[in-house]
């Protein structure tokens, strides 16, 4: 027998950190923003696996107006044009968040 447990609405399971992406900006869930614990972050690209950093700095990188920041200079060096919410992968170990395109 397999069975499925019943959780009542009253118990949430833990919020995800998400990244959305839309034609001139980047936007962080508070979840992803708390991780991050920064004004300012750092973007990243790699091409080989599609995967966006995104990176606490303390110093340079682009600012981060509340939960949202500007990416369209981004978009355009890198030529990335999906657009939607994507689920982020936090790693404590270099404070950054990934997001698998």
């Amino acid at each position: 027998m397999s069975f499925e447990v019943y959780r009542p609405r009253g118990e949430r399971a833990e919020k995800k950190p998400v990244v959305s992406l839309s034609k001139t900006s980047v936007v962080l869930n508070n979840v992803a923003r708390e991780k991050l614990g920064s004004s300012r972050v750092e973007l990243a690209y790699d091409k080989q696996s599609n995967v966006i950093r995104i990176k606490g700095a303390t110093e340079g990188g682009i600012e981060l107006k509340k939960t949202k920041m500007f990416g369209k200079g981004f978009f355009n060096k890198f030529g990335i044009t999906q657009k939607g919410k994507f689920e982020a992968e936090y790693n404590p170990d270099e404070d950054a968040l990934y997001v698998k395109l």
